[in-house]
């Protein structure tokens, strides 16, 4: 796709995290208060930088587990009452995850959603999914709906020119790479966060210091009884609870509050 990068000011002096465990920061390296820190910390520390002296103000309203119809309910309104700059929006992946999902009505809350938070003149930047079929057995059935999702989340980019813009993480193959993942495979490891948060600050057209496309350095190669070791691993400590919780319609993110509830000073 044709980059889109928004139009920002020299500096940005508020900054919003909309989202799901994707945006809350899962499996990233922990803060001191047992956090996850994640790539919108990261990105909110980038940017806190850029103005030495000066206030800068982050919330992070992001929740593990929530559909794109309780980040609409639970996010959306609190972000855009804030008046921040710029608003990341991540959401509608753990509704592709789930059989028989509505994917028009996705995007029809999305949309809804990337039109509240553009109001006002703020940045808002949008996501497409990774590639799942190029690293996740049986992830083959999730392909339509994510390239539905990435198709229309272009769309929503090219309709308000300059004001959103879109991190295409599909078209990156680095994330193909099992070093990018966390242990669950659902999540980014540090090194996906690092990466993601630098593909944020080049859709805010900061420069880059590094490519943030690049593949890793060659891994040594893995063994069969090691990949067979991994997968029991996996389905034991994550695939299996993943199933249950669905079976009994609970969340990982059921009663769990924000990180970063209030647009407060930005302090590292």
């Amino acid at each position: 796709m044709e980059k889109t990068t928004a139009s920002t000011a020299s500096t940005v002096s508020s900054y919003v995290a909309v989202g799901d465990s994707f945006t809350e920061g899962m499996c990233d390296d922990l803060l001191p208060d047992g956090q996850y820190r994640g790539w919108a910390d990261r990105v909110a520390a980038a940017l806190a930088a850029e103005r030495p002296g000066e206030e800068f103000r982050y919330a992070n309203l992001a929740v593990r587990g929530k559909l794109i119809g309780q980040i609409c309910a639970e996010q959306v309104g609190a972000a855009a009452a804030m008046g921040a700059d710029l608003v990341t929006l991540a959401g509608g992946l753990n509704d592709v995850l789930r059989p028989g999902c509505d994917i028009e009505d996705v995007e029809e809350k999305l949309g809804k959603a990337a039109a509240e938070l553009v109001a006002e003149g703020r940045t808002v930047v949008m996501f497409t999914s990774t590639d799942p079929t190029r690293r996740l057995a049986g992830s083959t059935r999730l392909l339509p709906a994510i390239l539905r999702m990435k198709a229309f989340v272009e769309s929503v980019a090219r309709d308000n020119p300059g004001r959103v813009a879109v991190v295409d993480l599909y078209s990156a193959p680095c994330f193909d790479d099992r070093r990018m993942w966390a242990e669950d495979r659902l999540h980014l490891s540090p090194e996906g966060h690092r990466r993601v948060a630098a593909a944020v600050l080049e859709a805010l057209g900061r420069p880059a210091a590094e490519d943030w496309r690049a593949p890793l350095p060659a891994a040594a190669p893995r063994g069969r009884a090691e990949k067979v070791r991994d997968d029991l691993r996996w389905l034991r400590i994550h695939l299996v609870p993943w199933i249950g919780r669905r079976l009994r319609g609970r969340s990982s993110g059921d009663g769990r509050p924000a990180k970063r509830p209030a647009l407060a000073p930005y302090e590292g």
